[in-house]
């Protein structure tokens, strides 16, 4: 097995996917006390529970039983709030990797520097590379460079925004992820493997997306489990909105009842699964009617979302189904990790690997019809009306209202 190093290690799901690939994760790091105590329950990982902040890279090698550079990988995914909105940023300071006010980003590159990792993997919201909005990858490439300054190491950095439904996975999550070598070779992202149906006759060759269904078709479709009954004022409506379809259906470009104006809504407002298509992205902590909830009107299990994030079929859970969701929809879907993995394995470290994926979900051979629909309770056709369309982005009331802050 090769060796790797993991910082804010989440639930692991970029480890399962390492693991698939021919990796062994010698310590991880992360904060969260109920993640620590699943990836115990899992996995026998050296786990170091605590802020990275106070995690010395001395200490953190002593756990994974590894000497400075002996590391094959680093991967992580650092939380994106914690630097975004840093002000420690916003002054511009110079980089300083053992500054005690360093963001989440820093930490992670005092890491690399200390340990010297023959590659390294970073992942994170596909925002961090927005053109205008781009100082969290700033950061990284400055950070890189100053570590080839101090130590005399190669790294160069080559990143890539990934669907992982491109590579397998029942789910769209589009996330960032940076990959870098020791000494400096270049790295090509993997091509990706599918895509729609009418992109099938594109000179790529690809599959079509694995779908909800394809993922969920052996899990029973009502459990017996009151978790997953959805709360809130608009329980009742959801059943009247079609397989794959969100609130949008009832607005007057629609084809339910005109109950909501035209994008006034979040994406997510009442989105079901379509057995059809992949899922669209788990949320970590949604609201009671934000979505996508399965189509038989309720809540994903924790299982169904492990399923839809291709995390490998033993993981178990010991912890209420809420407090799953929140560590599930943290997490990068594993296939995807895995897919990366074998790249790196192949491309920076002369460890090809030929054996097929092991995480990557089977294809029904059959989907069932879609649910039928049920008509709108008649509590809710007092919402009935000529709502109008949201007016267009930055002139919605939100925005008004951020103005006049503002002014």
């Amino acid at each position: 097995m090769l060796k790797a190093i993991s910082l804010f290690t989440g639930i692991g799901g970029l480890d399962f996917g390492f693991e698939a690939a021919g990796f062994d994760t010698r310590v991880a790091v992360e904060m969260d006390a109920a993640c620590c105590r699943t990836i115990r329950q899992n996995r026998d990982w050296a786990v170091i529970e605590g802020d990275i902040h106070n995690v010395s890279s001395r200490d953190l090698l002593k756990a994974g039983r590894l000497r400075a550079a002996e590391a094959d990988v680093l991967i992580g995914g650092p939380p994106c709030q914690p630097f975004s909105k840093s002000g420690y940023w916003a002054r511009g300071d110079a980089l300083r990797l053992d500054d005690p006010r360093a963001d989440t980003l820093t930490a992670y590159l005092r890491v690399v520097r200390d340990t010297r990792p023959k590659a390294l993997l970073l992942e994170n919201v596909y925002g961090l590379a927005y053109k205008g909005k781009d100082e969290g990858l700033g950061r990284i490439l400055e950070g890189l460079e100053q570590i080839n300054r101090e130590v005399g190491t190669k790294y160069k950095a080559f990143w890539q925004v990934i669907d992982a439904a491109s590579f397998g996975v029942p789910q769209h999550r589009e996330r960032v992820f940076i990959v870098a070598s020791r000494d400096g070779k270049p790295f090509e992202f993997p091509q990706a493997t599918h895509g729609n149906v009418e992109d099938l006759f594109s000179p790529n060759r690809l599959e079509p997306y694995l779908t909800a269904w394809d993922a969920l078709a052996d899990l029973p479709e009502n459990p017996n489990d009151p978790s997953l009954k959805m709360g809130g004022k608009w329980a009742d409506l959801l059943p009247s909105v079609p397989e794959g379809e969100n609130y949008l259906w009832h607005t007057p470009r629609g084809g339910g009842r005109p109950l909501f104006g035209w994008r006034t809504r979040y994406w997510s407002f009442l989105l079901k699964l379509a057995k059809d298509r992949p899922s669209w992205t788990i949320q970590a902590q949604p609201g009671s009617a934000t979505g996508p909830f399965h189509w038989r009107n309720r809540k994903l299990s924790g299982q169904e979302m492990a399923r839809l994030q291709t995390f490998p079929a033993n993981i178990t859970f010991d912890c209420s189904r809420g407090e799953a969701q929140r560590m599930l929809g943290n997490a990068v879907p594993s296939l995807v990790a895995e897919v990366l993995a074998r790249a790196i394995r192949n491309q920076l470290l002369d460890k090809p690997i030929k054996s097929k994926l092991r995480l990557l979900p089977a294809r029904q051979k059959r989907k069932p019809k879609p649910e039928p629909v049920a008509r709108v309770p008649k509590k809710f056709l007092q919402l009935e009306a000529d709502h109008a369309a949201h007016p267009g982005e930055g002139r919605g009331n939100g925005a008004r209202s951020r103005q006049k802050r503002a002014a």
